[in-house]
């Protein structure tokens, strides 16, 4: 999405970045790994497929990416590969019926050393708070694994609520409406701080 190439997004313990060109053989390597494209509902890519998709990202009007890094290794090494553990994304849509911008949430920490350290939470908080506050988003979906429970946990904190599920693709599909109450409950928990990149 090109409102997002040249942003960051700042928080706490996460820093949210646009995925580039020079991110993409980290992120390569990430989904070679069989337990990610499970996490994930991916296929793995060839290296020019990765680079193809990483374009699409950047230029899909109904895609929002960002890369996660851990603050504090960046702010030590200020290398943004070595700093890398993550992405996360909103696929964007719009129902006409409801007149209401929709936007699908995904969080993956790929890092397993950087999982467990609240920076998928703190992620997501920020990605969320960016779609309602910059892209207008009405409500957010998460299309979870029946069998990936820390995910289901996370986003039951998140006060979403499970609306469906498809015992063939073993995936449940959670919703959470944007309004006031959530509103200020999302500015409680984190502050949305964009920088230029």
């Amino acid at each position: 999405m090109k409102i997002n190439e040249h942003i960051k997004i700042v928080g706490q313990h996460v820093i949210l970045v646009p995925y580039e060109a020079k991110h993409v053989p980290k992120y390569h390597r990430w989904m070679q790994s069989e337990e990610l494209q499970e996490l994930t509902a991916s296929e793995p890519l060839s290296l020019d497929e990765e680079y193809a998709m990483q374009r699409s990202w950047r230029e899909d009007e109904d895609k929002c990416t960002f890369l996660i890094l851990c603050r504090s290794t960046y702010e030590q090494s200020n290398d943004e590969i070595t700093a890398l553990v993550g992405d996360t994304n909103l696929f964007l849509s719009y129902d006409p019926d409801t007149n209401e911008k929709i936007a699908e949430a995904e969080i993956m920490i790929a890092e397993s050393n950087a999982r467990g350290k609240g920076y998928g939470w703190e992620a997501m908080l920020l990605m969320m708070k960016y779609g309602q506050r910059e892209l207008g988003v009405n409500k957010f979906e998460a299309k979870i694994g029946m069998d990936n429970e820390k995910s289901q946990r996370m986003f039951k904190k998140m006060q979403f609520h499970e609306i469906k599920r498809v015992e063939v693709f073993r995936e449940i599909t959670y919703e959470r409406k944007v309004n006031e109450e959530w509103t200020n409950w999302l500015d409680q928990q984190v502050h949305l701080q964009v920088e230029n990149y």
